[in-house]
């Protein structure tokens, strides 16, 4: 799926939406484009400038975004500020943030981009979690 694929004006909204339901404080949605890069297409909460540089374009394989797309699964941390798994980037660590987890967007069984949320305190994400927010994305998409 191209970045510049058609998607409902309603994404905004329902990235909104979904930040809400999972009791999270923010929100990205990132789409694979044509370049082969994730592009930031939507975010919801307070992103600091410089973090919004960073996370406008992500390769595939970096950071929690890039990682969740190359395995096609989920990528958490309880607290991105303490995290020493090499998954997280400094650019999350500077959102101030602390629990998070990005989810790979399916259509179909095609990963095409990446949805995620973050808390501002310690946070462990359940399996059912996990799959409910990978079936929030396939809505998504489904827009």
């Amino acid at each position: 799926m191209a970045a510049d694929m058609e998607m409902s004006n309603n994404t905004a909204d329902a990235l909104v939406r979904i930040v809400r339901d999972f009791g999270a404080d923010t929100g990205t949605l990132h789409l694979i484009g044509d370049d082969g890069l994730l592009h930031l297409k939507e975010v919801c909460g307070h992103f600091p400038s410089p973090v919004l540089d960073v996370i406008r374009t992500i390769p595939v394989g970096k950071g929690m975004a890039g990682l969740a797309v190359e395995r096609g699964q989920p990528v958490d941390a309880c607290n991105i500020q303490t995290d020493s798994s090499g998954d997280v980037r400094p650019g999350a660590k500077a959102t101030g943030m602390e629990g998070a987890i990005v989810v790979p967007l399916f259509d179909g069984q095609r990963v095409v981009g990446a949805l995620g949320i973050a808390n501002r305190g310690e946070r462990t994400f359940s399996e059912q979690e996990k799959g409910a927010l990978i079936a929030a994305g396939r809505a998504l998409v489904g827009r």
